[in-house]
């Protein structure tokens, strides 16, 4: 476990710059450096603005009795966004917005939702809100 995890902070960081190299060469070093910087800074807006967004949900989710497992759903999604927008590089940064990117968002709760329900939840009698 402890091979991979080594392997997998050694093996990212190498991708990222080749591709960082491979973009510089593509479109030059000045339009690069813009692109990482934009990327960083429209997902430090999203994460802003969506994280608000889901929390003022969860709020009103569990003020009507609702469970919240929508608003759950996509902050968790915003948070692992976050995560992506915190490593520099330009495939991190892409992963971290599609992640915070509403459209996107939704389509990956679309399919990661009822996949976390079958794992944990499978012969359960739990009523779960379903995921719109």
């Amino acid at each position: 476990m402890i091979g991979r995890l080594l392997l997998l902070f050694l093996f990212i960081p190498f991708i990222e710059l080749m591709v960082i190299i491979k973009v510089g060469h593509w479109i030059g070093l000045w339009p690069t450096l813009t692109l990482l910087i934009a990327m960083g800074l429209l997902g430090f807006i999203l994460l802003r603005s969506q994280g608000l967004t889901v929390i003022n949900k969860i709020k009103s989710d569990l003020s009507r009795g609702v469970p919240p497992g929508q608003g759950l759903m996509e902050g968790f999604l915003i948070l692992v966004g976050g995560i992506f927008l915190i490593i520099p590089g330009l495939i991190s940064d892409l992963m971290g917005l599609i992640c915070v990117f509403p459209p996107t968002r939704n389509r990956i709760g679309n399919l990661l939702f009822p996949w976390l329900i079958n794992k944990f939840f499978n012969n359960s009698r739990w009523y779960i809100h379903r995921w719109k």
